[in-house]
């Protein structure tokens, strides 16, 4: 996405805020040539130097050394920096900050904040991480009564300057949602995140109610109680999304809620901690990506063990490690995620979405491949694999550039400069 350089201070954020409102409107039209020092394409594994793009309409029209300038293009000099698409992340709940470090209930956050609020915390964070350098995010619920919803269309109305927004909806799961225990003269107030459905026409039903809201994606959760979804009630999800043209992600650890959504034939699993090599395998096999949401230890100590479903930190931690390093090793297609959840005095959502980088290189994954992960791979899962991820006449302007080489080393992704 054309809009400058990020700022370093103050004074230079505001112009930048200043430079994208006015680019989404007459001013969006504007052509502009970029001079870039080094051209990265992860799709295509390609990197090149001394490039230039023309860049239209808000799509690349033209790239080489030499392209023909049209007249009254607008020059932008990237000729010390890299420059490569926009970063996909395609795990994120920018409405929520989850309550940690046991002081109350993951169920709290449910009845303490309106959807009004989530939506302008939704938005702030959608804010700052297109000014971090993620120019998509798919967001995959936890978002009050469609509350990310809200934010999204705020956005494509041009309202705010923010990154393409993928959203689930409510997530679908079978009674109770992910909450636990709840006495029933509290009533099923968890209604406001989660969409309660039992069996192949509920699910049917709750699958089209998010597809009414605009949802882009459809979320189920499987494995969060004692009880989980059966491969008939998956496939109906799958049958009624592929219907709309949406993929099916499904929060789900392993086990044999794991092996229903492989049969089932979802698009993406989230999480799968706990996966086998023989599942890890299956995936594989049939295509399904693994958005792998890689908590760093740093994070895990914050979280803890979320209410007693996750292991402890000194336990999880090395296994997802890992799990990624067998899936990366067995050819899965991975996709990155951060299911970040909190927020941390002092840092952005996005500089903590930054942070799971740190996994994949402890997991050994090469720098092209987290790249890959991070563009075209999550791309092709989102279904906007013709228009974002990759540089390419044709696809949207969504860039960015830093001053030092992210193949190099991933953490210079910290560094994004342009966006």
């Amino acid at each position: 996405m054309v809009g400058g350089r990020k700022p370093r201070s103050v004074d230079m954020r505001i112009l930048l805020a200043l430079t994208c409102l006015a680019l989404t409107g007459p001013l969006a039209a504007q052509t502009y040539a970029i001079r870039a020092g080094t051209l990265i394409d992860p799709a295509r594994g390609a990197v090149e130097h001394d490039q230039v793009l023309v860049v239209a309409d808000g799509h690349i029209k033209a790239i080489g050394p030499h392209p023909e300038f049209p007249p009254g293009a607008t020059p932008i000099d990237l000729s010390r920096e890299w420059l490569m698409p926009g970063l996909i992340d395609a795990h994120t709940h920018l409405t929520l900050t989850e309550v940690v470090g046991g002081s109350a209930p993951f169920e709290s956050f449910y009845i303490l904040e309106s959807t009004a609020y989530r939506a302008l915390r939704g938005l702030r964070n959608a804010v700052g991480v297109l000014a971090a350098g993620f120019t998509t995010v798919r967001d995959v619920g936890n978002a009050g009564d469609y509350a990310m919803d809200d934010v999204r269309r705020a956005i494509d109305a041009g309202w705010y300057q923010g990154p393409t927004i993928i959203t689930c909806g409510k997530i679908i799961a079978p009674f109770g949602g992910q909450s636990h225990g709840i006495p029933p003269e509290q009533g099923a107030f968890w209604k406001y995140e989660y969409l309660d459905a039992d069996g192949p026409a509920e699910i049917r039903k709750a699958v089209r109610t998010n597809l009414y809201h605009g949802a882009g994606v459809i979320k189920l959760v499987l494995d969060n109680n004692r009880y989980h979804y059966s491969v008939e009630e998956i496939r109906a999800a799958v049958d009624e999304a592929h219907h709309a043209g949406v993929p099916v992600s499904v929060h789900v650890f392993g086990g044999e809620a794991a092996d229903n959504a492989i049969e089932a034939g979802v698009d993406s699993i989230e999480h799968g901690f706990f996966l086998t090599e023989a599942q890890l395998t299956r995936l594989r096999d049939k295509g399904i990506m693994l958005v792998s949401t890689d908590f760093p230890r740093a994070h895990l100590d914050i979280i803890g063990t979320s209410g007693g479903i996750l292991p402890p930190p000194e336990v999880l931690a090395p296994k997802i490690i890992d799990r990624l390093r067998r899936a990366h090793r067995l050819g899965v297609h991975l996709v990155f995620g951060s299911d970040t959840v909190m927020d941390v005095a002092g840092r952005s959502r996005a500089d903590l979405m930054l942070d799971y980088l740190a996994v994949w290189r402890a997991a050994g994954v090469p720098s092209a491949q987290v790249l890959k992960s991070m563009t075209s791979e999550a791309a092709q899962l989102l279904r906007v694999a013709g228009e974002r991820g990759h540089v390419a006449v044709g696809a949207a302007a969504d860039l960015i550039a830093m001053p030092a080489d992210p193949l190099a080393d991933t953490e210079n992704l910290r560094r994004i400069d342009f966006v």
